[in-house]
């Protein structure tokens, strides 16, 4: 009788370990004016977001000018931006209008997995495109052979390779995880180290290894991009005026945007903090603020987009007065 009960013991304890089939969300706020005055504010800057960014695929994609390895990772960065905002962003929006904040267990291995491997795959971009600012300035005799179409492409599959592995290697572990309550989620989505939390096992070592590997791409990352930037700017310091301001005025976007996007990412999985209203904060300003400050960054700094919008407007405006 003893074998049995603990044989039935042992089912049960398996059937609950595989009973949670969702997860609640507690979200940013827990008035409902205030969630109804976030709906309209992240609602407006998500539609910014996406448009901002397909306008500038729009840009590159159609204008000649903008023909060049740049503006090609340009594009590229934009639409990975586009979609790091997606993944969350849009639940969130209409869980502000909902009283019951739940995700279902595959929509939240989903965000978990989208999320790190987009974002991993931006950070090897940004080293990418710190490259490319690097040949440029440094052998810019050689930036169109060395920068051509297909190693272009090659570095930006790259990126993606490096995203989807990264994210693999999280998602692996966190579906196998024993989950039997409780099943709330401080927070607006599924964010890895929270679902950890999570789990019916004591998860501190499982937490710090995938800490460990969230900080191997982005220290790696981080330590690439300082060496690309020290040398850019000991050359640039070395040249004419002219060639030493528009060098610099790039390289300012491209280092803002940097920082900007990794400075979020290392207070939440390098060397979190464990406040909770600042883990909140960090994660919004990841997931909605990057995308779309990138794009400003981007186009308000950039004299060719900005030349590239006005043909843009006076092509498409010059048609419209023909008709």
């Amino acid at each position: 009788m003893k074998v049995i009960s603990e044989d039935m013991q042992s089912k049960m304890d398996e059937v609950n370990h595989t009973m949670v089939s969702e997860f609640i969300l507690w979200g940013l706020a827990s008035s409902q004016r205030v969630e109804v005055l976030l709906f309209v504010v992240f609602l407006m800057l998500y539609l910014l977001i996406v448009s901002g960014n397909i306008v500038i695929l729009v840009l590159i994609t159609t204008d000649p000018h903008l023909h060049s390895p740049m503006y090609f990772l340009l594009a590229n960065l934009s639409f990975i931006d586009m979609w790091l905002s997606s993944v969350t962003t849009p639940k969130m929006i209409t869980d502000f209008l909902r009283e019951n904040k739940t995700i279902s267990f595959a929509g939240c291995m989903s965000q978990v997995f989208f999320a790190h491997c987009i974002a991993a795959g931006e950070m090897v971009l940004l080293v990418v495109m710190a490259y490319d600012r690097y040949v440029a300035i440094c052998k810019p005799l050689h930036y169109f052979t060395i920068m051509n179409l297909k190693r272009c492409t090659g570095l930006v599959f790259t990126s993606w390779t490096t995203g989807f592995v990264h994210a693999m290697s999280h998602l692996i572990v966190i579906v196998e995880l024993p989950f039997c309550g409780p099943k709330e989620i401080d927070s607006f989505f599924c964010d890895m180290p929270l679902v950890i939390k999570l789990a019916c096992m004591d998860s501190r070592d499982l937490d710090v290894l995938m800490n460990a590997d969230c900080g191997l791409v982005a220290v790696t990352c981080f330590i690439l991009l300082l060496i690309s930037y020290t040398y850019i700017l000991i050359t640039v310091c070395q040249s004419s005026k002219a060639g030493a301001s528009k060098a610099m005025n790039t390289c300012t976007a491209h280092i803002t945007v940097v920082l900007i996007f990794f400075v979020p990412c290392i207070f939440i999985y390098v060397w979190p903090l464990n406040i909770t209203w600042l883990d909140k904060f960090l994660a919004v300003f990841y997931s909605v603020f990057t995308p779309l400050l990138n794009p400003a960054i981007y186009t308000m700094r950039n004299k060719e987009m900005k030349n590239a919008m006005k043909r843009f407007i006076s092509n498409y405006l010059g048609h419209k007065g023909n008709f």
